[in-house]
C-alpha cells in the first residue's frame, strides 16, 4: 500500500474519532480544580457559580454544561478521600465540552443533547475533608491541628479521613432517615459522625438548597470504592420500573453491580434524600476495585473514565425521553 494511502487512511480515521482529552494523572487538589474552572467559565457552553461556602471557608463549584431547560445533577467527593471522583467528573466536563464544539459523538451519544437537558456537576463537595486527606494539617493553625488530630484517633495519617473539616460525615446528613442512622460516633470523628442535626454541616446545606434551586430530573453521586451502584431508597412503587430502567443502562455500561440493600440499611445520604424529596431517580455509583479506609489508586482512573465517560450523557437522555418536570421547586 502506498504511503500516502495510509497518511488518508490515517486522517481519515481522526476525522471519525471522538476527540480524547489526556486524562490528568497529577491529583485534583481543591487549589488546581479551582484554577481549571476558572479556566472553563470562559467557554460558551459552561457556566460555572459559587453554591456556597466549606467550613473552612473554600469555595463550593457548581458547573453547568449546556443550555437545556430541564437538569440533572452528578456530585462527587462528599468524601475526603473519594477525590477520584472529582478526576472522573473534571474529565467528562472537559470530554463533553470538546465533544459539543468539534461536534462528535462520543460512543453514539449526540451532544446536542446538553441543548434539551443541561448537565450540572458538583465536582467537589467536600474541599476541606479533600485537603486534610491529601495534605494533612501542618498547615492548619496548632490548635486546629490538635482537633483534628483527636478526631483522628491520636494518627498523623489522615488518609483514611472522610469528613468534613469539622469532623462530620457530609453523606450522613440528609433529612431522609437521618433519625435512624447507627454505628454513628458520638463526637466528631474522621468518619461516620452524623452530626447533632441534619443540614446543619455548611457543605450539605448548601448543596441541598442548590438541588431544590436547579429541580434535576435525576441525579448520580459518585463514590468510592466497590464499583456497585446504589439506587433503592423506599421508591415509591409506582417508579421502580422506571428507576430500574436507569440503573440497568447504567450497570451495563460501566460493568458495575446493582446493589439491593437489606431491610435493615438506613438513610441519611444524598441520594437517599433526592430519591425521598424529588420522587426522581438518583444513584450513587463506587468507583474502583474495593479499597480499604484510603483513597483509590490513580492507577485505576483510566479504567474507571472508560468504565463511566458515557454515564452523564445517559443521564441527560434518560431525563430527556421519561421524565417531566411535574414538581414544583421548593426551598428548604
Amino acid at each position: 500500500m502506498k504511503l500516502t494511502n495510509i497518511f488518508s487512511i490515517f486522517l481519515t480515521i481522526l476525522m471519525f474519532t471522538t476527540p480524547c482529552r489526556a486524562i490528568q494523572t497529577p491529583i485534583y487538589t481543591y487549589e488546581s480544580l479551582t484554577k481549571e474552572l476558572r479556566q472553563l467559565a470562559s467557554k460558551d457552553e459552561i457556566e460555572v457559580k459559587i453554591i456556597g461556602k466549606s467550613e473552612f471557608d473554600r469555595n463550593l463549584y457548581a458547573v453547568k454544561l449546556g443550555h437545556g431547560k430541564k437538569n440533572v445533577l452528578i456530585t462527587g467527593s462528599h468524601h475526603g478521600r473519594e477525590w477520584l471522583s472529582t478526576h472522573i467528573i473534571m474529565n467528562m466536563i472537559h470530554t463533553y465540552v470538546d465533544a459539543y464544539q468539534s461536534k462528535h459523538s462520543l460512543g453514539g451519544h449526540s451532544l446536542n443533547i446538553v441543548d434539551r437537558v443541561s448537565i450540572w456537576f458538583v465536582p467537589m463537595v467536600n474541599p476541606d475533608g479533600v485537603t486534610i486527606q491529601q495534605k494533612g494539617v501542618n498547615e492548619l493553625p496548632y490548635v486546629l491541628q490538635e482537633i483534628l488530630f483527636d478526631m483522628n484517633n491520636g494518627d498523623d495519617n489522615y488518609k483514611r479521613w472522610k469528613a468534613n473539616g469539622l469532623g462530620v460525615d457530609l453523606n450522613r446528613q440528609y433529612p431522609a432517615g437521618w433519625e435512624t442512622i447507627q454505628g454513628s460516633p458520638r463526637n466528631a470523628c474522621y468518619s461516620h459522625y452524623k452530626g447533632k442535626n441534619p443540614l446543619e454541616a455548611k457543605e450539605a446545606r448548601a448543596l441541598a438548597t442548590f438541588t431544590n434551586e436547579i429541580n434535576p430530573m435525576a441525579s448520580l453521586a459518585y463514590h468510592t470504592s466497590g464499583r456497585e451502584i446504589y439506587w433503592y431508597y423506599f421508591n415509591e412503587l409506582n417508579n421502580l420500573e422506571r428507576d430500574l430502567l436507569l440503573v440497568d443502562t447504567i450497570s451495563t455500561v460501566t460493568g458495575y453491580e446493582i446493589a439491593y440493600p437489606p431491610t435493615t440499611a438506613f438513610g441519611g445520604g444524598y441520594t437517599d434524600w433526592f430519591i425521598e424529596t424529588f420522587k426522581k431517580p438518583a444513584l450513587t455509583l463506587e468507583l474502583s476495585y474495593l479499597v480499604e479506609e484510603t483513597n483509590p489508586p490513580l492507577s485505576v482512573l483510566r479504567e474507571e473514565w472508560e468504565r463511566n465517560k458515557e454515564v452523564g450523557l445517559l443521564l441527560a437522555e434518560f431525563a430527556d425521553s421519561y421524565l417531566n418536570e411535574d414538581r414544583e421547586i421548593t426551598n428548604e
